[in-house]
């Protein structure tokens, strides 16, 4: 063993990092995951019946999926082989099946794992299936991204998609106090930069442990301030990528707080996006169509404000333009709501196509000509600018179509007074004989 340190450049008592020392020896010390873990979570009860069946390991960065499954191979008695898709081709895979085969057929099982499994394209994730079926390999695969999106649908229904939650901070301290444990001393930290500390993981608790051994290697005289501890460490970036899932995670919960009229949670959820990184004209599209569908004719103004506001970020940039997407952005979640242009509109596409190419009906023609007057072109038409409180009630449907209300208006905001005015219009046209 010595002489493969050697050969690295090591030696056997070469230092690993804080997150190897304290990795886990069995999964009653995993930390923050006993809704797979604990008493009756659906791993654990794997473990205790002694048959695995392949999974999905689904979680963002840190929350112990490589560590979960060496510690079902060893509770199960699996021969633990790893792969990262990242690095590995269609070699490494027909290897690793050779291999599983003939420890088979020794008797002794194998858990292949294979970190990053989104990586591999649609052909190789294919490439696991008679292996999968034929019980040469439990697969335990560990992905950052949906599977829903990443996995091939053959693929996941052979196995079991367990999602692994971001720690909290409980399981993050219980990690702090297990390093301090095991190296025997504190951090050199006051409450409130422990607390700071805890915050800068973002969740991730290989990341708090890197952290921590940072500080474990500093000779600091006395507890560190959280403004001090900011010199020192930097914070994680936040879990965002433009390109994929959370992109669409959260321009979603930002509209829906906006369409819940929730000003606070909107902004939290605009902040985040534009600390990820996110295209402000992007947010800005969604924010637009938000004025649309959700407000509507209950604040017309605010369409007319959700296009200000991206010509405002168009002509300023950031990070000046972004406060004009903040002030939008609370103007659409306190304005009043109301879905019924969106929902007219859809109800009139649906009608126009059901009813094909009917003409208006030929009071509502204009007659250019001798023939077209002859033949009744605007014949009965009445303008409505000389009828009695400017409405005549007249019929603009097709003939032979009967009359339908798609616009109904739900009496939030601007949309009461139209309201009012679309109901003395409808027991106008009623006493003409139109109905509404």
């Amino acid at each position: 063993m010595s002489d493969l340190f050697q050969a690295a450049g090591l030696t056997p008592h070469a230092p690993s990092p804080l997150a190897d020392r304290l990795r886990p020896a069995s999964l009653d010390e995993v930390v923050g995951q006993d809704h797979l873990l604990g008493e009756g979570g659906p791993i654990r009860r794997m473990v205790d019946g002694g048959r695995l069946g392949s999974m999905i390991l689904w979680g963002p960065p840190g929350t112990g999926k490589t560590t979960i499954a060496r510690l079902l191979a060893k509770a199960a008695g699996y021969e633990f082989q790893q792969l990262s898709a990242v690095f590995s081709g269609v070699a490494d895979l027909k290897k690793a099946f050779e291999q599983a085969k003939v420890r088979r057929s020794a008797g002794q099982s194998t858990l292949l794992f294979v970190d990053e499994i989104h990586r591999f394209n649609r052909a190789q994730q294919d490439g696991f299936l008679p292996f999968v079926e034929e019980g040469i390999v439990t697969l335990v695969g560990a992905t950052t991204e949906n599977p829903s999106f990443e996995l091939n649908g053959a693929l996941l229904s052979r196995s079991q998609v367990f999602v692994l939650r971001r720690l909290d901070e409980a399981a993050l301290e219980q990690l702090l106090a297990k390093a301090e444990a095991f190296e025997k001393r504190a951090l050199p930290l006051d409450p409130a930069a422990r607390e700071a500390m805890i915050a800068m993981a973002d969740g991730d608790g290989r990341y708090l442990l890197t952290l921590a051994d940072t500080l474990f290697g500093i000779a600091a005289p006395q507890p560190m301030t959280p403004a001090e501890l900011g010199q020192v460490l930097q914070k994680r970036s936040p879990a965002y990528d433009k390109d994929r899932e959370e992109h669409y995670n959260l321009i979603s919960a930002l509209h829906k707080s906006i369409r819940g009229s929730d000003p606070d949670a909107a902004l939290y959820w605009l902040a985040r996006m534009l600390d990820g990184g996110e295209d402000p004209l992007f947010i800005a599209r969604r924010l637009v169509r938000a004025a649309m569908e959700d407000i509507g004719e209950a604040d017309p103004m605010a369409l007319v404000l959700a296009n200000a506001a991206k010509d405002t970020y168009d002509f300023l940039g950031s990070p000046e333009g972004e406060l004009a997407l903040a002030q939008l952005t609370i103007h659409l979640a306190a304005a009043p709501k109301s879905n019924a242009v969106y929902t007219a509109f859809s109800a009139a596409r649906k009608a126009a196509k059901e009813t094909g190419s009917l003409m208006p009906p030929k009071h509502i023609l204009n007659a250019p000509t001798r023939l077209m007057k002859g033949l009744g072109y605007g014949k009965g038409y009445n303008y409505d600018h000389d009828a009695e409180e400017g409405f005549s009630g007249q019929n603009y449907f097709p003939d032979g179509m009967e009359r339908r209300v798609f616009y109904a208006p739900k009496g939030e905001g601007v949309e009461a007074r139209i309201k009012d005015r679309l109901d003395r219009w409808a027991e106008i046209r009623a006493k003409r004989g139109e109905g509404r």
